[in-house]
């Protein structure tokens, strides 16, 4: 699975007070897309956060699958079916400087419909490549990186951006094996006050504390311009391990709080013009009283209410429950938010209402590995006290 199943731990957070507003789920589950019935290919498996975008013609674009990325495309959200074109494929390349692993469409961004930028999670798993991974466990030599790509078709085909590198360790992928690192899983790109700003995660390393980064640029198609925020500005700027002279040099990115898990939709409440996050996480004693989805919201992206549950499920990153009470089980993952009536191309706000878009997937004994649907639900939001 994507990087989402990776636990990032983190030290407790300082609350803001409650949210502003109050999340409730309601109606009955849609299924949006099945493997068993919908897909193109054998690698079609909702893999990730779901994330639109309204294209030139006026189509909805949506990618949530795994790393062989193919597009949903229908004319609204509710009627999206696979495009068997591949979007962006992954090589599994055993050279971690051509940074083409595992390569995940995690969060797009578009201003006509037609160019779209895109920020890519890059797996390196050197457990497959002979001579490449020093320590017996898959996770210690998984190495992640935040790429940059770009599209001239409306999201039909990817290529790389230059620079290439949006966010990356400072040292490459052997170094520090024995457990998971780098940069990984962005939420979606969202818009306030002349950027684009977007969360991406990190297990941490020395100098580098483990959680979710803020990033922003205030022209995604410019993958030169992604800055990370360092706890005063937005000064961080990450290179190419492979490339860079600089490393250990690297700055590092102020981790905000109380997210501590990679953060899976942050959009903009239109009546309030508030912020509302969403993200998954674990039974975390002091911090998450339960596994399951929270949210969280904000004025201003660096200061967040205390979480609170939305929906109390058994997760990706804690499948199989206390005692293995879920084993064969099912687990929701990978959370989202979309509106219908969202403005503008790139569906980064709501109204009282949205779509709580999730990925369902079947325990094979505690692996979640088995069958996977894309799922829908509606979500309605109003002020606290209400």
């Amino acid at each position: 699975m994507c990087g989402l199943t990776i636990l990032c731990c983190q030290t407790q957070a300082s609350a803001e007070g409650r949210p502003s507003f109050a999340l409730a789920v309601h109606g009955r589950a849609e299924k949006m897309f099945d493997i068993v019935t919908d897909r193109c290919a054998e690698a079609d498996l909702p893999d990730v956060n779901a994330r639109a975008f309204r294209a030139a013609d006026g189509s909805i674009a949506m990618f949530a699958l795994q790393f062989e990325a193919r597009a949903l495309r229908g004319p609204d959200l509710g009627r999206l079916k696979i495009d068997c074109r591949l979007a962006l494929g992954s090589h599994e390349d055993a050279d971690p400087a051509k940074y083409d692993g595992r390569r995940y469409i995690t969060s797009t961004w578009t201003n006509d419909g037609l160019h779209v930028a895109a920020l890519i999670h890059d797996e390196y798993h050197a457990d497959i490549h002979p001579g490449r991974c020093k320590v017996a466990d898959p996770l210690g030599c998984w190495w992640n990186t935040i790429l940059s790509f770009r599209s001239e078709d409306g999201g039909k085909s990817f290529t790389p951006s230059a620079p290439l590198v949006v966010a990356a360790t400072p040292f490459t992928q052997d170094v520090e094996q024995g457990r998971h690192r780098g940069f990984f899983n962005p939420s979606n790109m969202f818009f306030k006050d002349g950027y684009v700003y977007a969360f991406t995660s990190t297990t941490g390393w020395t100098g580098q504390k483990p959680g979710a980064c803020l990033i922003r640029n205030a022209n995604p198609l410019d993958s030169a311009g992604w800055r990370g925020w360092d706890g005063h500005a937005f000064d961080v700027r990450w290179s190419d391990p492979y490339t860079s002279s600089t490393g250990r040099q690297q700055a590092a990115c102020a981790p905000v709080e109380p997210f501590g898990f990679p953060v899976g939709a942050v959009v903009r409440h239109r009546p309030s013009g508030q912020f509302l996050a969403l993200w998954e996480a674990p039974r975390v004693p002091g911090k998450f009283a339960t596994t399951g989805f929270y949210y969280a919201t904000s004025k201003d992206l660096l200061h967040w209410s205390a979480p609170m549950l939305l929906v109390a499920t058994a997760i990706s990153h804690a499948p199989c429950g206390d005692n293995g009470a879920n084993s064969d089980g099912w687990i929701n993952t990978y959370p989202s938010l979309l509106d219908d009536k969202a403005e503008g191309r790139n569906f980064d706000n709501v109204g009282d209402e949205a779509w709580l878009y999730y990925a369902r997937i079947k325990n094979v004994g505690c692996n979640p590995a088995g069958q996977r649907i894309l799922m829908r639900q509606r979500v309605s939001i109003k002020p606290n006290g209400k």
